[in-house]
């Protein structure tokens, strides 16, 4: 059985685990570019997925 693709999930686990793997490699910039980093991310995040939805309802 196969599922749609959850976009705003996917996406969301992505820029968590990108953050993390730049927080351990201690690249990462200072925590209030990061926090932008975050909201910007989870922004597109939940617009890519909003616009997913719109294209499955036609």
């Amino acid at each position: 059985m196969r599922h749609r693709t959850d976009w705003l999930s996917l996406l969301c686990g992505l820029l968590f685990v990108g953050i993390g793997v730049l927080y351990l490699t201690g690249t990462a910039p200072d925590m209030a570019v990061m926090a932008l980093v975050l909201v910007a991310g989870l922004g597109l995040a939940g617009f890519v997925a909003v616009l997913a939805k719109a294209v499955r309802k036609r």
